[in-house]
């Protein structure tokens, strides 16, 4: 199997990239323009920022595709001109694997806004497509805060293209989603939805997702991918900068490294810096690929449908209609009780 093959099948490590933004604030003057345009209008710039993380050691590089939906582009360019300008773009970098880049909606999907989970769909589903007619070699879905958002996302993707998927969600201090969700609710949501790999970016500082990533792995059916932020976010002479250092970001890292996660990059602040720790951390580790608990898994959805609440009723209606029998069984059990 090649690097990515491996890792997607919990046999090895997987290295992405880390913060597009940051290394743009380096590279150009403040643009009102939406950054995915600069594949089409500035796509050296971004093509250099791909090779300055490969050169670091980043195996996948993330396109610049971020916000690249029908809705935010606003008739700039279509979705299929940004994502075939941006696969191009971290093709031309040399770099080993190109991840196409998913970003949320930007909308409130009902009850909590108009936007509706169909039409949501229909958004995701344009960008899965194009993400494969550009030689995308996989596709993430990240930065979600609202689960139903992620399902519509994944599924969208699942049924759109056959590239393998990856599914990150943001988590507060809280332990929680903005919307609420919990990580082990996310991982077997996600787990039942059959990602190939799934976990946590952009969120808190590595510090604060140890738990997080915990409870993602006693029950995540796949690898586990942790991108985090290069620390909380301080606002210095009205600019946002992010303060933890690139050595102090992977020793961070490390344990959940050590628990298993096996998927590692950046997000907001990280720059190749990060990537060149991260790389010298994982020399000196192998990867920890558990067998599954299925009894505890089991234990947990349990417990977490009898929570049920808005996202432990999601997870319900997607296991019964997963392939996850021994967990559609479970939950049947503890209904009829």
């Amino acid at each position: 199997m090649d690097q990515l093959q491996c890792a997607l099948a919990g046999e090895g490590f997987l290295v992405f990239d880390g913060a597009m933004g940051t290394m743009l604030q380096r590279h150009i003057a403040a643009s009102t323009d939406p950054a995915e345009l600069l594949c089409l209008t500035n796509p050296q710039v971004i093509t250099d920022i791909h090779h300055a993380y490969a050169e670091a050691g980043s195996q996948v590089a993330t396109t610049n595709t971020f916000g690249a939906n029908a809705m935010k582009l606003e008739g700039a360019a279509t979705v299929a001109e940004v994502f075939a300008a941006a696969v191009k773009c971290a093709r031309d970098s040399g770099v080993s694997y190109v991840a196409a880049d998913i970003g949320p909606s930007g909308e409130l999907l009902f009850p909590m806004g108009d936007f509706t989970f169909s039409e949501a769909y229909d958004l995701f589903a344009e960008q899965a497509r194009a993400a494969q007619a550009a030689g995308a070699d996989l596709v993430i879905v990240e930065t979600m805060a609202d689960l139903l958002e992620m399902v519509a996302a994944v599924v969208a993707v699942k049924e759109s293209c056959s590239l393998p998927v990856v599914a990150t969600m943001t988590f507060t201090e809280s332990g929680r989603t903005y919307m609420g969700a919990s990580p082990k609710t996310a991982a077997l949501v996600l787990s039942a939805l059959g990602v190939d790999a799934l976990g946590v970016n952009c969120s808190v500082g590595p510090d604060n997702l140890q738990p997080v990533v915990n409870e993602m792995l006693e029950v995540a059916a796949c690898p586990v991918i942790v991108q985090a932020n290069a620390g909380l976010p301080q606002v210095v002479d009205g600019k946002t900068v992010y303060t933890l250092p690139p050595d102090e970001y992977a020793a961070a890292v490390r344990p959940m490294v050590e628990a298993g996660a096996t998927i590692i990059g950046g997000c907001c602040g990280t720059d190749p810096d990060y990537i060149r720790e991260i790389v010298k951390m994982l020399e000196g580790c192998a990867p920890n690929s558990k067998p599954l608990d299925k009894g505890r898994m089991l234990e947990i959805a349990r417990e977490v449908a009898d929570e049920g609440g808005r996202d432990e009723d999601i997870l319900c209606e997607i296991l019964d209609a997963s392939d996850f029998e021994e967990l559609k069984e479970a939950l049947r059990d503890e209904y009829d009780e």
